[in-house]
């Protein structure tokens, strides 16, 4: 069995430096290879103003991070025959065929290619605190391409579709899945959340601070044509709006508070057996890495491939979603290997370390001698 205790130390050598010279507050970083945590690396604080130090299991609210937990439950029901990506929206939840939307598919929203990923410009965080007020608004809206036809990421308005075709079509919340199917067998209950239970003290998690993060929200919202248009002002994806109390213990499956450990956790056992807990058979994950769509993002802008669920970045090789602000999680099917990120001081992605050091280990394993028998 390979060694890795060199790998270790370097991430934690190159984390620890980043913490020491003010460029982040707290990180954490774990790596799955064949199922076995190699890499679990931390560094720096939960919060600077009470001292706290990060620890393995410190939950990390992420932006985005949400998505690859709502796209793993869906293909978890599918494999258990409960839910078929070819579903139309509409057959379980009447309301949303509303202005020619029939016709989408739970492959459509999988896809970011449903539509609907505009909310209106007068959004608040008091509306994401009441699902059914979110729900009937992306059904009541107008597609903006015929789905099927584009692709553009769905910021917000992917977990809510997900979650609210999930709860007509099982009748369990999106939570529910998360925590029964997922997180609880793979001893990850306390590690894996949409919202946060009200039980979990908030004292417990990293608390998000701004590097140049709001800044550039701004850049983007000037430069982005679309981008108000999936973040409006009031909602957009900054430290405030993921510190808040009511944010934090409410369902919004389109972001999580995770641990490093637990998210990677997560996609190792989409790949393969990790304590004997498999998620999904080998062929549906051919299945839900391969490329779906690709070409220009409407919100976005740029070539962005999308598999069924997943965002495909590092040349395609990691399958995953990573989080405005620095922060990623996935697979690299290729290698078995999965890796998370996270981090509290939210920053541009202009050289950001994070993509840094998920590519260190990805390489140090990719180079690895073949063990010989």
């Amino acid at each position: 069995m390979e060694d890795w205790t060199s790998l270790q130390a370097q991430v934690q050598k190159s984390i620890d430096t980043l913490v020491g010279s003010g460029r982040e507050v707290g990180l954490q970083i774990a790596a799955y290879l064949d199922g076995r945590l190699i890499v679990n690396a931390v560094s720096g604080l939960t919060d600077a103003s009470t001292g706290d130090r990060v620890t393995p299991d410190t939950p990390f609210f992420s932006f985005s991070t949400g998505k690859g937990m709502a796209s793993t439950a869906v293909h978890v029901l599918a494999e258990q025959g409960k839910l078929d990506y070819d579903l139309l929206i509409a057959d379980v939840w009447p309301e949303y065929s509303r202005h020619g939307k029939g016709g989408t598919t739970l492959r459509h929203v999988l896809t970011q290619s449903a539509g609907v990923p505009q909310l209106p410009s007068y959004t608040t965080p008091e509306d994401f605190l009441d699902w059914d007020r979110m729900c009937r608004t992306i059904a009541m809206s107008a597609p903006l391409w015929e789905p099927g036809t584009q692709q553009g990421n769905h910021a917000w308005t992917y977990g809510w579709l997900i979650g609210e075709t999930v709860r007509r079509a099982t009748g369990r919340l999106l939570s529910w899945v998360l925590a029964e199917d997922i997180a609880r067998p793979l001893n990850a209950d306390r590690e894996l959340f949409f919202g946060v239970p009200e039980k979990m003290p908030l004292s417990n998690l990293a608390r998000l601070t701004d590097r140049n993060w709001s800044e550039s929200m701004e850049t983007l919202s000037e430069h982005l044509p679309n981008f108000d248009k999936i973040n409006p002002p009031g909602v957009r994806p900054e430290a405030a709006l993921g510190n808040r109390r009511d944010i934090l213990h409410t369902d919004i499956p389109a972001v999580g508070t995770v641990s490093a450990k637990g998210i990677a956790r997560m996609y190792a056992a989409l790949m393969g057996e990790v304590d004997g807990v498999r998620l999904i058979s080998p062929d549906r994950l051919r299945t839900i890495t391969g490329v779906a769509t690709h070409g220009p993002d409407w919100s976005f802008g740029g070539d962005s491939p999308k598999s069924l669920g997943y965002a495909l970045a590092a040349n395609g090789e990691r399958c995953g979603w990573g989080g405005m602000g620095g922060t990623l999680a996935g697979m690299y099917p290729e290698l078995n290997l999965s890796v998370a990120c996270l981090k509290n001081h939210l920053g541009t992605n202009d050289g950001d370390p994070m993509e840094g050091i998920a590519e260190l280990i990805r390489s140090t394993v990719a180079n690895a001698p073949v063990p010989t028998s």
